[in-house]
């Protein structure tokens, strides 16, 4: 692990702090791969029901990459694939890592997301802001063509139209705008951001923790596929999920007129 990546557990949530706030919380190489680590452990974790992404401080949640640092850059006897590579085993291997996670994933975003920091905010499931936070998609500035899946996160959150003029003009989009284009689920003031994060953290960390991984699925699978492939892979998660302690909870529950107690089993 990389003493750039902060990592805690309160109870079932895992929390993952960005933690270079001297240089943006800019990401390097080894930040990305112990992100992934921890993500993949989070999915495997049975006592990890939810997770939380953030940065150190109260300016940056993630700048984008550290571009000072070496594995972050193509070698200087540059080949061709060298930046695809860069980029497929990076920032895309971050954002699948995200949307692949079996656990819900909150971003308490804390300040500026840019670049890849932005793809980040968007590969999360749900996302708390604090009011000035602020996301930019700078690409079209460095007359960059966008990645880190920036193209593929935003064209499922926002209409389409919405999606081409933030990565056409590469505008700062403040918290109180991304919410009410529909990018940002929550913002609160800056203060009580991380207590919004919090409550928002245990209340999925004690959801019926194989309902949500198989509902985030679908969802995330819902515009990549056609009805057919949607309802097969429907039908298979609802089986699988059926036999699950908690489906017998929730049940048991609803016959005892009480709130279930899920255990995420």
């Amino acid at each position: 692990m990389t003493p750039d990546l902060a990592t805690h557990t309160e109870g079932p949530v895992r929390w993952l702090v960005l933690d270079r706030p001297d240089v943006g919380n800019s990401v390097t190489r080894a930040m990305q791969r112990s992100l992934i680590e921890e993500l993949t452990r989070a999915s495997d974790d049975p006592e990890i029901r939810a997770v939380v992404l953030t940065g150190r401080g109260d300016k940056h949640f993630c700048t984008g990459p550290n571009l000072r640092d070496p594995g972050m850059q193509p070698k200087k006897d540059r080949v061709a694939g060298d930046a695809a590579r860069i980029l497929r085993t990076g920032s895309q291997a971050v954002v699948s890592a995200l949307l692949d996670c079996e656990k819900p994933v909150l971003c308490a975003l804390n300040g500026v997301a840019a670049g890849v920091g932005a793809s980040m905010v968007l590969a999360c499931d749900l996302i708390v802001a604090a009011e000035s936070a602020r996301l930019i998609e700078l690409f079209v500035r460095r007359g960059l063509a966008p990645d880190g899946g920036a193209a593929y996160l935003l064209a499922r959150k926002v209409p389409f139209n919405i999606a081409k003029q933030v990565l056409f003009f590469g505008e700062e989009l403040s918290a109180p705008e991304a919410h009410r284009i529909g990018l940002f689920n929550k913002v609160v003031p800056d203060v009580d951001l991380n207590d919004a994060a919090t409550v928002w953290a245990r209340r999925l960390a004690e959801g019926p923790t194989r309902a949500l991984a198989a509902a985030k699925a679908m969802l995330n699978q819902a515009l990549d596929v056609d009805r057919d492939a949607a309802f097969r892979t429907e039908a298979l998660l609802v089986e699988q999920v059926a036999g699950t302690d908690d489906v017998a909870e929730g049940m048991a529950a609803f016959g005892e007129r009480r709130d279930p107690q899920f255990r995420g089993r």
